[in-house]
């Protein structure tokens, strides 16, 4: 449990996520936009065959998801964590939220042994490039490595922004 000081006194649970949490996370990420939804199917086999990987923050009061954060250990790279996708409720945001739950997850038994974190993040995302740059000063070697990994043009037919793969060294 964690006492944040947000103006409504949140009292967070911080957990794996189980299967019938899949309909929540997915109406979670739809209202953090502009998050890509994925399908409830999706989000319900992360909850299942990626739960160990995948952490949720839950508000003890009304039970009321406020973070998600959707991650896999590669299966060529065990050693390294992607991080797919980290939704928080506006209620919750600016709070530290989004840091306190990779911190936990990265301080959990399934990522016992992870030296590396992936994550891709668009030019764009200011909150996001905040949150991993501070997780690669505190936790990393360095700043992180930067590679385009879906390019604007030739991998969503101009549909979507680049996205840019940030790899973190932790130490």
């Amino acid at each position: 449990m964690i006492d944040t000081d947000t103006t409504i006194d949140l009292q967070l649970l911080l957990r794996h996520p189980k299967s019938t949490d899949g309909y929540e996370v997915n109406r979670l990420i739809d209202r953090c936009k502009p998050l890509d939804t994925n399908s409830t199917y999706c989000n319900l086999l992360q909850c299942l065959h990626f739960a160990d990987t995948c952490i949720l923050a839950e508000n003890e009061d009304d039970g009321s998801l406020l973070g998600f954060i959707s991650a896999y250990r590669k299966p060529a790279e065990p050693n390294t964590l992607f991080v797919w996708q980290v939704a928080i409720d506006k209620r919750a945001r600016g709070e530290g939220l989004a840091r306190t739950l990779v911190d936990t997850l990265l301080d959990s038994d399934a990522c016992a042994g992870v030296t590396h974190l992936e994550t891709t993040i668009t030019a764009d995302n200011a909150p996001s490039w905040g949150l991993f740059e501070s997780l690669a000063r505190s936790q990393g070697t360095g700043q992180g490595e930067r590679h385009l990994l879906f390019d604007q043009q030739r991998h969503f037919n101009g549909d979507s922004s680049s996205e840019i793969l940030f790899r973190i060294a932790l130490s």
